[in-house]
């Protein structure tokens, strides 16, 4: 992955991080038109990183409410929200990993979600809980659940997963909309430590020309040896680094942007653009595939 390639995919992912169109269907389709092979260990890594580095923005945004350790209870509710999450994203890893290098199931996933937000201000038009105070454990749980179909349908959208779940349990727009941002904090941190684990193993395994079932027939230590400097420095050489950090960067500054500019638009004029929208890049990119054999 080339400075320019990072720049231009940390841009797309800061755009789209808080925007209920998917940021990973924009990755994922961004990387072979600008060349980028998306399957290689630092790469699958990369994008779940600036992922959480433009999430970490709402921590600035937020930090008076993200830190106000008077209200515990909040950060309970996260945890109880991120649960769902973090089980079925363990027991369905095969299923998640084919279904993310599948561009036409995201396609067609980025076309079904634009279809429900045209239609979903109208279907959940009496949110009337405008107080983070008023969301209980039950529902911080159902909101943790409706954002397990983001992981399930990738394309589908975090963001649009559980702002829609937020506003399922009588969450207005803008609460549904900034505890679904508080919520990706936890969920992305776990997926980019898994990320970077995963990372090191694949890249590992690639350097030596070994398969996984065959790392552990040799007993391979994983401190030692896959979890090792010598792998870690592989992984991280001087290029990954820089541009690792330079697209942590833009991702985190132009999210940071984003943010505030989605929950003013969000607030007042809903959903009805986003999937307008969703709709035509979806049928956008299918074209491309077909045309161009993108990903095929």
């Amino acid at each position: 992955m080339t400075t320019l390639q990072a720049i231009i995919i940390a841009i797309v992912e800061g755009i789209t991080e808080f925007l209920p169109i998917s940021s990973t269907a924009h990755m994922k389709f961004t990387n072979p038109l600008i060349g980028v092979d998306g399957n290689s260990p630092f790469a699958e890594m990369f994008e779940v990183i600036i992922q959480l580095a433009a999430i970490l923005s709402v921590v600035l945004v937020y930090r008076k409410k993200f830190f106000d350790f008077k209200h515990f209870s909040f950060y309970i509710k996260l945890l109880v929200a991120v649960m769902p999450a973090l089980v079925v994203g363990a027991l369905l890893k095969k299923h998640i990993d084919a279904a993310l290098s599948n561009l036409i199931f995201i396609a067609c996933i980025m076309i079904a979600g634009g279809v429900v937000l045209l239609f979903i201000d109208k279907w959940m038009n009496k949110t009337t809980l405008d107080n983070e105070a008023e969301i209980t454990y039950p529902k911080a749980f159902t909101i943790g659940c409706f954002q397990v179909l983001s992981i399930i349908f990738p394309g589908l959208s975090r963001s649009a997963s559980t702002i829609i779940g937020g506003m399922q349990q009588k969450l207005t727009r803008r609460l549904a909309a900034e505890f679904s941002f508080f919520l990706a904090v936890p969920t992305m941190f776990a997926a980019s430590v898994k990320s970077f684990l995963d990372a090191m193993k694949e890249n590992y395994l690639v350097a030596h020309n070994i398969t996984e079932e065959q790392a552990k027939s040799m007993h391979l230590s994983m401190t030692h040896d896959i979890f090792g400097s010598e792998n870690f420095h592989s992984l991280f050489n001087h290029h990954n680094l820089v541009v690792f950090i330079i697209g942590c960067l833009i991702s985190f500054f132009i999210a940071l942007i984003a943010v505030k500019t989605f929950i003013n638009y969000l607030s007042k004029h809903g959903f009805r653009v986003f999937g307008i929208y969703r709709i035509i890049i979806g049928a956008v990119m299918l074209g491309l595939i077909f045309g161009m054999h993108l990903g095929q």
